[in-house]
């Protein structure tokens, strides 16, 4: 039976290597839990799924070669998306010259659905919804909490979209922005930007840059010591926030994409228990929502390939615009013009006692808000 090719560009080199390999390890899980049971149903036939990847090393122009080859060179059938808003946007221009269909699990920003490209399904809470309960939940905890800082890197669009929804969250609650700060993403000493920050002291902080940039910011601020009532970091969402900045990431909060604990009804697909005994027993103890979502767009491809009986790259766009269903991940539903998903909340985690808890939204949460942050 001629196998089902599916290709993606991953990131297992430069800025974007954790998350890369991530991707990469959910991706793969999924290929060989579908193959352990036969393979694709594909009108009426089962077919093995065939995975191609190459590094992209985190850069644009790679991903775009690779993007290229994978259409061109290797006739793959089904084209995901690499991490990163930025390496998404460049295979989505590809893709869309060859009329091929991505399927974005890793590029959360916004720009990807505004480019007028028909051919992107996205699977991510976009990137201006990332923070947008963090105001509500700050308001929830402490009445009285009025201003809001925001510092952001001054490159990407990214960083960009996250600030976006914090500040129209603010205006619609009335908070004032307090401070509104944008760094050098290549710099390696944040002072001033911690130094703003404690002459400011708003009750909310967001901090949102590259990884590394975060990680930083988030060890000065921690050492600073600021009266911020709840401090947001980007990168907080995912384990090695935690181990990097050990007991000082407690009370940190970030978003998330996806956390084990979350109670999304599920009417398609493995449960959360059963993806997370995949990734253990290939060998990935920790799993972020990275890996999560890489994984989970396997499922939604798999949910339309069934639903529509076809690899036809129109076919299958048409099919994932008329879908809303639920996976381990969430609920699956896209805006019929753009391929933006609409359906998936965002989710607010804060490291509390050592562990990652949910707190926002109301309807997932399993901890309050934790304020003070110190």
């Amino acid at each position: 039976m001629t196998a089902v090719r599916v290709g993606i560009p991953v990131s297992l080199s430069g800025q974007f290597s954790l998350q890369g390999a991530q991707t990469l390890a959910g991706i793969r899980a999924w290929a060989e839990d579908v193959n352990g049971t036969g393979g694709l149903q594909v009108a009426g036939s089962t077919r093995p799924v065939e995975l191609i990847w190459q590094d992209d090393a985190s850069r644009r122009n790679r991903v775009r070669e690779i993007t290229r080859q994978l259409i061109v060179v290797d006739r793959v059938d089904l084209l995901i998306g690499p991490y990163s808003s930025v390496l998404t946007n460049a295979a989505a221009e590809v893709a869309q010259s060859y009329g091929k269909l991505l399927w974005n699990q890793g590029g959360a920003s916004p720009m990807v659905y505004q480019q007028g490209n028909p051919w992107v399904v996205g699977i991510l809470t976009p990137a201006d919804e990332y923070l947008a309960g963090l105001l509500p939940a700050v308001r929830e905890a402490c009445p009285d909490a009025s201003s809001v800082g925001i510092v952001r890197a001054s490159t990407g669009v990214f960083p960009r979209n996250v600030a976006t929804g914090v500040e129209r969250a603010a205006e619609s609650l009335g908070f004032r922005v307090a401070l509104s700060l944008e760094f050098d993403a290549d710099a390696e000493d944040f002072g001033d930007v911690v130094q703003a920050v404690c002459d400011t002291t708003p009750d909310a902080l967001v901090v949102a840059g590259r990884f590394q940039n975060d990680l930083r910011i988030a060890e000065m601020l921690a050492e600073a010591d600021p009266s911020s009532g709840a401090v947001a970091v980007v990168a907080a969402g995912v384990e090695a926030f935690r181990e990097r900045l050990g007991p000082r990431a407690e009370n940190i909060i970030g978003p998330s994409q996806w956390e084990p604990e979350s109670r999304f009804a599920i009417d398609f697909g493995p449960s959360v228990a059963d993806v997370q005994a995949s990734l253990r027993r290939a060998g990935h103890p920790v799993i972020d929502y990275p890996m999560a979502q890489a994984y989970a767009v396997g499922v939604v491809i798999q949910r339309c390939v069934e639903q529509c009986g076809s690899l036809e790259d129109r076919d299958l766009r048409e099919t994932a615009a008329s879908l809303d269903f639920a996976t381990f991940y969430g609920r699956f539903r896209i805006d019929a013009e753009t391929g933006r998903q609409t359906g998936k909340p965002g989710l607010l985690v804060q490291w509390q006692r050592g562990r990652k808890s949910i707190v926002w939204p109301p309807e997932h949460r399993w901890e309050r808000l934790a304020l003070p942050w110190r």
